[in-house]
């Protein structure tokens, strides 16, 4: 599947948002993905992680033993991926600040561990749900993502296996340009409701 496939499933499932969108980086773009209009499709949320769990399989190879997701956004195409790769599915949530696994999941020092998101920008998120992992003493070995919409540009400390790699732009709320400035602000992503 190639980026434009996959940009264009968002599109049908009418998830590419134009305006003023505050991410959960902090930082402000004219484009939005809002995943969760492509999680509610079963048929397309499927494609979209087999081909995510391919090109897993192509770049990352065998010995994976565990799939690790951050939630809220990360446990739909966590779970997914992990369905098509045949591997136990866990995830970290935030405990006081912290992502943390709970719920009983546990990982050791022979568990090699991928990272599955949705949707990377500046790879914050990714950086403490790796971090978490290894306090475990478990390896990550890569990431995977369904978009990098910083153009292959955010560093996760792991390879990281996009299924698309995208350029929107994306501004520090303090250098808007003049088009973004005009527009209301709004945060539709899963840490707020209103910038």
């Amino acid at each position: 599947m190639t980026s434009d496939e996959v940009l264009e499933e968002f599109r049908e499932a009418g998830a590419l948002l134009e305006g003023h969108f505050v991410l959960s980086s902090g930082l402000h773009s004219p484009i939005f993905l809002q995943k969760a209009l492509v999680f509610r499709d079963a048929g397309r949320t499927e494609r979209l992680c087999r081909a995510l769990a391919a090109r897993v399989r192509q770049e990352v190879g065998d010995g994976l033993t565990a799939i690790v997701s951050p939630a809220m956004g990360g446990i739909i195409p966590g779970y997914e991926t992990s369905r098509h790769l045949n591997l136990p599915f866990l995830f970290v949530e935030r405990e006081e600040g912290e992502f943390r696994l709970r719920r009983g999941f546990e990982l050791n020092r022979s568990d090699r561990v991928l990272i599955v998101e949705d949707i990377v920008t500046t790879g914050l998120s990714s950086r403490e749900c790796i971090a978490a992992v290894e306090k475990t003493g478990a390896k990550v070995v890569a990431e995977g993502c369904l978009v990098d919409r910083s153009g292959g540009r955010a560093d996760v400390g792991v390879p990281l296996v996009a299924l698309a790699t995208v350029t929107f732009p994306a501004y520090p709320a303090d250098d808007l340009p003049p088009e973004l400035e005009r527009i209301p602000a709004i945060k539709p992503g899963s840490r707020g409701l209103q910038a």
